[in-house]
């Protein structure tokens, strides 16, 4: 009787459960969804770069035609760009603010990330939350407080009052200090047992294990002070230190109809922006994940 129930059983169609196939499609309509939404929002991001690349290739008369791809490919724009106005001076300039501004706040932000996430101190706390809170700051509400200071400190018109300003950044030390809350004790424990003081761990033990956040930041700092205009356009009237942008913006002013020359120079600014990201894309995302920034 259980070997005729059991044969009964097997030979019996297997019932579909209700909805299986629905779901599965739904699933599957919804993937597809998103990645015809990936692809279109891909493509308003790369249309814009590519439709500045082209137009820096095209003459005067064509950049306005509103076509992508130009009828006659000229380089004449980059030789304007570079023989008319000094513009490898304004690269120069950016390079030599972003990088000095990039390594300076590497070294005091991961110092003081460490202390306040691993060294206990009256205050600790507090003084987080006041430097968490100046991310509710906005630049334009500091920029004449900045300004006057700067002017008291004749830091004004030198490299001085555009980097010393600009190393200070609440987000790379909120940044840092949420991944040294995740690096294991017990490496520090151990190194305090051989012997190592707070230094001796921070340098030989922290930092080297920072590095996939220190390339992340890395990067921010350096496009944020490459792409800085406001407070160079204030801190500084002499032309030896222009910046990048100052310069695109001037040259903007002074040949208003010429965008071709102004789309080749912003694609010459643009080049090393580009490939920084790709470069360190990884190590960008990498840093957001370890630091707790779901």
């Amino acid at each position: 009787m259980a070997s005729e129930t059991a044969t009964a059983t097997a030979t019996e169609p297997r019932q579909a459960v209700p909805g299986g196939r629905g779901r599965g499609g739904r699933l599957r309509g919804g993937r597809i969804g998103l990645v015809v939404l990936a692809a279109v929002l891909a493509v308003l991001a790369v249309l814009p770069l590519l439709y500045m690349v082209t137009g820096s290739l095209k003459t005067r008369d064509q950049v306005t035609d509103g076509k992508l791809i130009p009828h006659h490919v000229t380089w004449h724009n980059y030789q304007y760009v570079f023989t008319q106005v000094p513009f490898t001076r304004y690269l120069l300039n950016s390079f030599f603010i972003s990088a000095v501004v990039t390594i300076a706040a590497l070294f005091f932000h991961s110092m003081a990330a460490y202390a306040l996430a691993r060294l206990r101190f009256p205050g600790r706390d507090v003084l987080f939350g006041a430097i968490f809170a100046t991310l509710l700051v906005t630049a334009p509400v500091v920029l004449i407080p900045l300004f006057l200071v700067a002017r008291q400190l004749h830091l004004l018109d030198s490299y001085a009052g555009l980097i010393i300003p600009a190393i200070f950044n609440a987000f790379g030390i909120f940044l840092l200090r949420q991944f040294y809350l995740g690096l294991p004790r017990e490496l520090e424990e151990a190194a305090v047992i051989d012997g190592c003081g707070y230094w001796r761990v921070y340098w030989s033990v922290v930092l080297p294990l920072s590095r996939p956040i220190l390339a992340a930041l890395a990067v921010f700092f350096f496009l944020a002070n490459w792409n800085a205009f406001v407070w160079p356009l204030v801190a500084t009237n002499n032309p030896d230190l222009t910046v990048v942008q100052l310069g695109i913006s001037a040259f903007q002013s002074q040949y208003t109809s010429n965008w071709n020359y102004i789309l080749a120079a912003a694609t010459v600014a643009a080049i090393p922006m580009l490939v920084l990201f790709f470069a360190f894309q990884r190590q960008i995302v990498e840093s957001i994940k370890t630091s707790g920034l779901k």
